[in-house]
């Protein structure tokens, strides 16, 4: 009973106290640089990679920069000093100093106190140009979406130029002008009018009716070597064709021009004849055209019967 058994496995090692673990043996598969890190929590300084891995310091330059980077402010990093604290020598230190000038790491400029004393101030930067490095709220801004522009207000529109003026303006002679006008995109799209714009155009067709073009060859003229780009306001376009290319009147004129309103015929009142009492109708009281004897051949109603007058 008291035999022990040698096939038994030995009892498992207790864990170390604590959170730390037993030296872990780097794996030996591994090739180049293994890091065995602990956390600082003291006397600890932070450097930039862009610093510790800078491809055109030297090495004694980038040593020269982290050590300077870890001094309180106030401490002296004049090349005396330095020199004092390194084996390297005057000229490599002032060189390293300089490198470190040249890439923004450090910065020296000669000022006098008010005592009059010339000093030499060094300022260690550990990390250049993050003066003009946008900030997190810089970029917060910068991810908003910018706000919409306000709607530009557009100018009053520019007025159409003038067209020739027909001198008869009969409602005939202006449908017959507006109707030519408004037909104009049945030809091309883009001489589609407003209402204004056709009204403004229907006088200068007019005038072209009045002299004696036919609505042909006014449509024609208009529609005549459009600008194959387009027109950007086409009824400025039509205005000035109308006025440049108005053509003299003919000796014919134009129909509309001639249909004149008939005269209405003037009814006098009926009046009694101061010679022979008899009606007639005048423009005032006194005797009838046979009493004056002035009319013979002429005319005129008495009592409601017509009587010609012989001479």
């Amino acid at each position: 009973m008291d035999t022990q058994n040698p096939s038994a496995p030995p009892c498992a090692e207790a864990r170390p106290a604590g959170k730390n673990h037993p030296h872990r043996r780097p794996n030996s598969g591994v090739s180049g640089i293994v890091h065995d890190n602990a956390r600082h929590t003291t006397r600890f300084t932070v450097i930039g990679n862009h610093l510790a891995q800078h491809r055109e310091l030297s090495l004694l330059a980038i040593g020269l920069a982290v050590h300077i980077q870890s001094l309180p402010t106030g401490a002296r990093v004049d090349i005396k000093t330095l020199t004092a604290r390194f084996p390297e020598g005057a000229a490599r230190i002032a060189a390293a100093l300089r490198e470190l000038e040249t890439h923004g790491y450090l910065s020296r400029s000669r000022e006098r106190t008010s005592t009059g004393r010339i000093i030499t101030r060094t300022v260690s930067c550990n990390r250049p140009g993050h003066h003009t490095e946008p900030t997190a709220d810089t970029e917060a801004r910068s991810s908003r979406p910018a706000p919409a522009a306000p709607p530009k207000k557009r100018g009053p529109r520019k007025p159409l130029p003038a067209v020739p003026q027909p001198s008869y303006k009969g409602p005939g002679l202006l449908q017959a002008a507006t109707d030519l006008v408004a037909g104009l995109r049945r030809h091309d799209p883009d001489l589609l009018l407003s209402a204004c714009d056709t009204a403004h155009l229907a006088p200068g067709v007019a005038a072209w009716l009045e002299n004696g073009a036919s609505p042909t060859s006014v449509r024609h003229a208009l529609l005549n070597d459009l600008p194959p780009e387009g027109m950007r306001r086409p009824a400025a376009f039509l205005a000035h064709r109308l006025t440049a290319q108005l053509p003299p009147p003919t000796a014919f004129g134009n129909p509309y021009s001639q249909q004149q309103p008939e005269p209405v015929p003037v009814r006098h009142p009926l009046q009694n004849c101061q010679g022979c009492d008899r009606g007639f109708r005048g423009p005032e009281q006194g005797r009838c055209p046979g009493c004056r004897g002035d009319l013979a051949g002429s005319a005129f109603t008495v009592h409601g019967a017509t009587t010609t007058l012989v001479a």
